[in-house]
């Protein structure tokens, strides 16, 4: 049994009530980019907690020109999710460890386009949060990010 565990049993036995943050529990790792060209962004890639790894959003970008693929929603919508495989890839991963995505789309006239190509690569069916915004980075149409467990 684990120390935290033994005060969580000591303090239901007793009727007390203890607080324990995750935080203090978990270790956090900021997980640098595959990308060297994203190696300087102001956010990482990947931040590990224990099991979990939270990904940053990816946009339709194809990271060999540094520029959105061409094509619309469903070429951009194909190219984020690679990317979100690259990353995954990283960690010894894949789509089937996605338990949860957040989708943002630039305008909800996209939504069926964007369903059209999403449910072909995450077919186990994450749970998932869709809305629109006025403005993505780069005037991206879609940005997805990702919540996975290893």
């Amino acid at each position: 049994m684990k120390p935290f565990q033994f005060i969580l049993l000591v303090a239901f036995i007793l009727g007390t009530t203890v607080s324990i943050h995750a935080q203090d529990e978990t270790e956090l790792i900021f997980h640098k980019s595959h990308e060297a060209k994203k190696q300087g962004a102001p956010f990482s890639d990947a931040v590990q907690a224990g099991n979990l790894f939270f990904l940053a959003g990816q946009i339709g970008m194809d990271h060999t020109t540094r520029t959105l693929v061409e094509g619309g929603i469903e070429a951009e919508t194909e190219q984020a999710i690679k990317n979100i495989q690259e990353v995954l890839k990283q960690h010894d991963m894949d789509l089937g460890n996605v338990v949860k995505c957040t989708v943002i789309l630039s305008t909800m006239d996209d939504f069926a386009s964007f369903n059209k190509i999403y449910t072909q690569y995450f077919t186990q069916k994450p749970a998932r949060t869709t809305f629109a915004a006025s403005g993505l980075a780069r005037n991206a149409k879609v940005e997805i990010e990702a919540l996975a467990v290893k």
